[in-house]
């Protein structure tokens, strides 16, 4: 009796050790693993819930999960304001796909599939038909007509193109066009001195009548062509003849006269004379790489001491705040220590907590940065349009030269 007691529970024992051993062979089974890869990969539209975030395998997973009570909790909670939940995941749609398309394509010109394509192949994303729209052709209507794209429908399907209104984007393409306009400007103003420089050349000059030529014409074949040159000479020899000695003394006072008159007209000539169209455009050249120059050996650090600043951080509070203030001592390449003005306090800041200080016409400065660096001027007048001023230099080697400097790159002298 005992011996059968022990082959029984050797028997159960076994079966136990062996269902167990078989459990851990499943995990490595072929099954067990093509089971874990479908679970990673994208599975049918068909067989996700949307208000769960739930991906099922197959359609009794589905069915399953539709009568569970979770489902039927989600379900409630939409029934209450169907909208609010449609409106939160259209938004979450557009702004993941806007995200997509701004970071991917930028604002190239790309087919809408395409970036649904790459949409769609992140796991988590958020599906189409929890949204507003019914289809990707009424969203990319929508994207249109709401302005966020550029759409447009060829044969080939429907095209997309971000519109980028980054504010810093924006700022960077109207510095961009203010440039280039200011260089058509220059072409433009150019070819304006060339063409008044030819107008004023082509009116000095004096119409000089050409001679009307004529077809020679017999009225009879048998009549000769006979020129009389002799009637010429004779006139020519009595005119001559005529002039006597009389004529050649005058010539000869007459040229002395206007030998004398020479040096004091060229004098008058060399007074008046202007500039040339190529002396202009010459000039003109060298602004431009004057400017060029400028911008070469420009650095990213402009304090110097000696210079009225003010203060542009709001962190300091309203005290500090918009005061102005004299550099006393540089710390390194971008901090100083700066003394205000009405109150006295001295305090260490930043450069990018500062900003120069354009005084009234007539006044001093001291140019910071480019080619003219540590260089005292004084302020002519200031060009509002193209954010600069005119300053005439005080020091250097080209002391008196008028140039033309931004407001950024030169500050009041204390």
């Amino acid at each position: 009796m005992q011996h059968h007691k022990y082959r029984e529970f050797s028997q159960s024992s076994g079966s136990f050790l062996k269902a167990f051993a078989m459990g851990k062979a499943d995990f490595l089974s072929p099954k067990a693993i093509s089971n874990r890869i479908k679970a990673k990969g994208l599975q049918k539209l068909r067989w996700y819930c949307q208000m769960c975030q739930k991906q099922c395998r197959d359609e009794n997973g589905f069915k399953c999960h539709c009568m569970s009570e979770s489902h039927q909790r989600q379900l409630l909670l939409a029934s209450e304001n169907p909208i609010k939940f449609m409106d939160y995941f259209s938004d979450e749609f557009k702004s993941d796909f806007l995200e997509l398309l701004r970071r991917r394509f930028g604002t190239k010109r790309v087919h809408n599939n395409i970036v649904y394509n790459e949409y769609i192949s992140h796991r988590e994303h958020v599906h189409m038909n929890s949204t507003q729209w019914e289809t990707l052709t009424d969203f990319t209507k929508w994207l249109g007509r709401e302005g966020l794209c550029k759409v447009d429908e060829t044969p080939k399907g429907w095209y997309i193109q971000y519109i980028d209104r980054d504010p810093e984007t924006i700022r960077r393409q109207e510095e961009e066009a203010r440039k280039k306009k200011q260089e058509m400007d220059d072409v433009e103003r150019s070819a304006r001195f060339i063409a008044e420089q030819v107008r004023r050349g082509q009116d000095g000059k004096e119409t000089e009548t050409e001679p009307v030529y004529t077809e020679l014409k017999r009225e009879s074949e048998e009549e000769k062509v006979t020129f009389n040159l002799s009637a010429a000479v004779a006139s020519s020899s009595k005119s001559s003849s005529v002039l006597g000695s009389s004529a050649l003394k005058a010539s000869a006072a007459s040229s002395s006269v206007k030998r004398k008159e020479t040096p004091s007209s060229s004098d008058s000539r060399g007074e008046k004379k202007k500039k040339s169209a190529l002396e202009e455009i010459i000039e003109m050249e060298e602004k431009k790489k004057r400017k060029k120059l400028s911008s070469t050996v420009r650095t990213d650090y402009w304090l110097q001491p000696g210079i009225v600043v003010k203060v542009i951080t709001k962190k300091l509070g309203e005290k500090y705040h918009k005061k102005k203030a004299v550099v006393m001592e540089l710390r390194d390449k971008y901090a100083a220590v700066v003394k205000m003005i009405n109150s006295g306090d001295k305090l260490k800041l930043d450069q990018n907590h500062l900003e120069t200080v354009i005084p009234a016409p007539g006044k001093r400065v001291l140019i910071l940065n480019g080619p003219y660096r540590d260089t005292e001027a004084l302020l002519e007048g200031i060009d509002e349009k193209n954010f600069s001023a005119t300053l005439t230099l005080d020091s250097g080697p080209q002391k008196g030269d008028r140039v033309d400097i931004a407001y950024e790159d030169f500050s009041k002298l204390a």
